[in-house]
């Protein structure tokens, strides 16, 4: 059988699924199967997948396939039957969260599951208004993005703040007490703004690593302080876990690992591995508020498929010591990483937590101006010689390592080899 042409393909695709749905890379690629850390085309060809969380403990990976087989075989129904799976996942699933975190809202997808923090943040403090970062993403639905730069205008009930970070602060020759103090003057000004305004104050979101604004370093002490300004001012802290979670940090959680405690967590992408499925955790008292006041339901979510196969994922990572094995991979990376630096000019900065990864590309480390362009070459250069990566951040400069969590050293290694021959040309 011909493979068609990829001109073919993205023919076939724009008429199927219409203008504009997005595709990685100048030459997209026409993946059919994947197993671990790698991806192969319709030719052949293998890729080193240094981009997907969704597969976060490898793409097919045996147990997940099996468990997912297992349960179709048996029984697949919507949530108003009793089942013990489900509730033995959400035991298992909650036990690793804080402590005062004890209950789940199952979902399908990551912006379903940050619908659903929004009307439990409303819930539980009747207020409405929310804060956000300006380079956030939390998901497409009406409501939710509103919480990201993807919202229109006149949002009263929606208000940002800038990206707390140290590379590009908000104010120059702080040190990181002063600069942290800033950005939360910033966070305080729009809390008081709401109030000014007569809106009832319900929260804020944040992902807990800031991964869509480029991962940048968070001055000290930032997001524990924040939550405390929100409840201070009676809202609530929602950590969007969606992409920070499930050991990509190197714990369990992103929130552990900039030191904030959250009211509510959304989770998503990785839970089941490929699986639809997501969900928000808090505390019994927010979540029966939330059921009470909405009658939430959602036909495919706290299904016997979701808990195995979710159930499968969190035994691979703990089985598996993927924990520990993503912070000594990560940390290995970013070593190398920075080692590679100091010859790169328009590698301006490398920061990241365990196995997400960013590297901020620029075309003068003084005026730290941004090269989305330059950053794109790079991404496109390693397409060519088998290693898929993106690129992110506020400017869309930030090249963005992000593999599935069982990458090895070994399979690091071939990364920075090629990553070292990539930057060696101008862009």
């Amino acid at each position: 059988m011909t493979t068609p042409s990829t001109q073919d393909l993205l023919a076939r695709r724009e008429r199927l699924l219409g203008a504009g749905v997005a595709t990685f890379y100048e030459n997209p690629v026409h993946i059919v199967r994947g197993e671990g850390v790698w991806l192969y085309d319709a030719d052949g060809r293998r890729y080193l997948d240094l981009y997907n969380n969704v597969p976060c403990v490898g793409h097919a990976h045996p147990r997940v396939v099996e468990a997912m087989q297992r349960q179709t075989e048996t029984l697949n129904v919507h949530s108003r039957y009793l089942h013990e799976g489900i509730l033995d996942y959400a035991e298992h699933l909650t036990s690793l969260h804080a402590d005062h975190i004890t209950t789940a809202v199952f979902t399908c997808s990551g912006t379903e599951a940050n619908e659903v923090a929004i009307l439990m943040a409303r819930a539980a403090t009747g207020g409405r208004g929310l804060i956000y970062t300006q380079a956030a993403y939390h998901g497409n639905s009406t409501e939710v993005r509103k919480l990201s730069r993807l919202r229109g205008d006149n949002e009263p009930e929606f208000r940002s703040i800038p990206v707390p970070q140290r590379y590009r602060p908000i104010e120059d020759g702080l040190d990181d007490s002063a600069l942290t103090d800033a950005y939360l003057s910033r966070l305080q000004a729009e809390i008081d703004g709401f109030a000014a305004d007569g809106i009832p104050f319900a929260g804020m979101m944040a992902c807990s690593i800031l991964a869509n604004e480029g991962l940048p370093d968070i001055p000290p002490g930032f997001m524990g302080r924040a939550a405390d300004l929100v409840r201070e001012a009676g809202g609530v802290f929602i950590a969007d876990e969606v992409q920070a979670g499930f050991a990509r940090s190197g714990n369990w959680w992103g929130y552990e690992t900039t030191g904030v405690t959250p009211d509510i967590v959304s989770m998503g992408k990785p839970m089941g591995n490929g699986l639809p499925l997501a969900g928000v955790v808090a505390s019994r008292e927010m979540v029966d508020t939330f059921r009470q006041r909405t009658r939430y339901f959602n036909t495919f979510a706290s299904s016997p498929l979701q808990a195995a196969v979710g159930q499968a994922v969190l035994d691979v990572i703990e089985d598996e010591g993927l924990v520990e094995s993503v912070a000594d991979v990560g940390g290995y990376l970013i070593d190398n990483l920075r080692s590679l630096q100091e010859s790169c000019e328009p590698m301006s900065d490398v920061r990241g937590h365990g196995l997400f990864i960013g590297m901020e590309w620029v075309k003068d480390r003084e005026s730290k101006e941004p090269d989305p362009e330059g950053a794109e070459v790079i991404v496109n250069r390693l397409r060519d010689t088998g290693f898929l990566m993106g690129r992110a951040g506020e400017h869309g400069n930030v090249l963005k390592v992000r593999p599935p969590l069982v990458l090895k050293r070994e399979q690091a290694d071939m990364f920075l080899e090629a990553f070292e021959t990539a930057i060696a040309e101008p862009t």
